[in-house]
């Protein structure tokens, strides 16, 4: 069964016990626990054994998974860290981007390879790294996306398919998904209206609110029988009062909860 979860990038500005509890009241399985340097660290990885086992425990508390931590950076003196923290508190994903600039290939070989050196230290603490197709980096799309896969062939790499970062680069994430199923380990999720460059604000990121086509992607991961989480990454509401942050939550719930009830996936 998909699980849903909430990255707790959502709720920055509050604590990590005042995320749980709303993401729990919006009905999700799950959290992901954000450790984004400069925008949201829910976690301080370097301080990450002082608070593993409270979050533990408030995970508990809420009838809440861990299902994934988003470091975002590559930066190995934060990914060290962070799948020691993983292992301590069994959360089996770390998502990232993938650094570098678009159609530059001097980037693309430099982040695969660093990519691949980090994957084979996830694999030592039994953590899988995953990366998303970022918009302007060096993987941003399908193409680029599958020729990471046969670059990367640790098992401990999985892609993070992310429908509005495939579709602000000009495709469909629906058609996209099919290509990369196989590798796929984690799904960060939002809508967006237009093509971008930015997701846009963050009300219309909720699920529905947009213009991709959300019910085919979820029919994509049924269809291939995809069974791992599923996560809302909201980007930008530090700003908004917290019931406007209740309403993206819990609207995304429910659209992405009938859509997999339909498929058979929850």
């Amino acid at each position: 069964m998909i699980k849903l979860g909430v990255n707790s990038v959502l709720f920055q500005g509050h604590d990590i016990a005042t995320a749980m509890k709303h993401i729990a009241w919006a009905g999700y399985d799950g959290v992901e626990i954000s450790a984004i340097k400069g925008m949201c660290e829910h976690i301080d990885l370097d301080n990450w054994r002082q608070q593993a086992g409270g979050i533990k425990s408030l995970a508990a508390e809420n009838g809440l998974a861990l299902l994934s931590m988003e470091v975002a950076s590559l930066d190995e003196g934060r990914l060290i860290p962070a799948f020691e923290a993983c292992q301590a508190m069994g959360i089996p994903v770390v998502n990232v981007g993938p650094g570098g600039k678009s159609d530059v290939e001097a980037d693309f070989l430099a982040q695969t390879a660093h990519i691949a050196r980090m994957a084979e230290k996830a694999a030592a603490f039994g953590v899988t790294l995953c990366c998303k197709a970022h918009v302007g980096g060096a993987i941003y799309n399908t193409s680029t996306t599958l020729r990471a896969m046969r670059a990367i062939p640790s098992s401990a790499f999985g892609v993070d398919m992310d429908p509005s970062h495939v579709y602000r680069a000009g495709e469909n994430p629906a058609e996209a998904l099919p290509a990369v199923i196989k590798r796929v380990r984690h799904v960060h999720i939002r809508d967006c209206k237009g093509r971008g460059p930015s997701p846009g604000e963050p009300h219309n990121q909720s699920c529905g609110r947009g213009d991709i086509d959300l019910f085919g992607y979820c029919k994509a991961m049924a269809d291939a029988g995809y069974d791992g989480p599923v996560c809302l990454e909201i980007i930008g509401a530090g700003q908004y009062e917290m019931p406007r942050r209740d309403v993206i939550a819990a609207e995304s719930y429910g659209y992405l909860n009938a859509c997999l009830k339909q498929l058979k996936a929850r």
